[in-house]
């Protein structure tokens, strides 16, 4: 009986360690294709991230000050918005397309009331252009990608 407790053990043991090395290949695997195949694609934020990345405007109420390295594109959307849902493709395809040069940050609404009333956000989508330097400028309502492409060109990456 104790030989078949000691084989059982023994053969459980192989099994396992066959399973975390075939694991561990999978996963290194999976490592390298994502790395050279991932481009960034829109980043979701919270009230207290955007604080961190965009505007600490709790702190710093009465002037804009821009806290990120790169100008971005901020979408205030909702999951139930049919005209956010036709944006959202888009908006991921320009963060691949310009990826390294802005950032395109997604907030939503439902979530994160605070920081929509914070904006004034009445209808979604509404999308912030942030650049690195001046005011932003809001447009609301879904856009076509070549607006959007003229908007990224024209108010984000404008040399001066």
């Amino acid at each position: 009986m104790r030989r078949i407790g000691i084989l059982f053990l023994l053969t459980a043991f192989a099994f396992t360690g066959c399973n975390a090395k075939s694991a561990e290949k999978d996963t290194i695997q999976a490592k390298e294709q994502t790395t050279k195949t991932n481009k960034m694609g829109t980043i979701h934020l919270t009230k207290e991230e955007f604080l961190k990345k965009v505007v600490n405007y709790e702190e710093n109420s009465k002037e804009w000050k821009y806290l990120g390295d790169k100008p971005c594109i901020i979408d205030f959307y909702a999951d139930w918005c049919g005209p956010c849902k036709a944006v959202a493709p888009i908006l991921e395809d320009l963060a691949k397309e310009y990826d390294g040069k802005i950032y395109i940050y997604k907030i939503d609404t439902d979530a994160e009331q605070d920081l929509a009333g914070a904006f004034g956000i009445r209808s979604i989508p509404s999308i912030l252009f942030v650049p690195m330097e001046g005011k932003p400028q809001m447009s609301m309502g879904a856009m076509p990608k070549n607006q959007l492409v003229e908007a990224i060109n024209e108010i984000l990456l404008v040399k001066k």
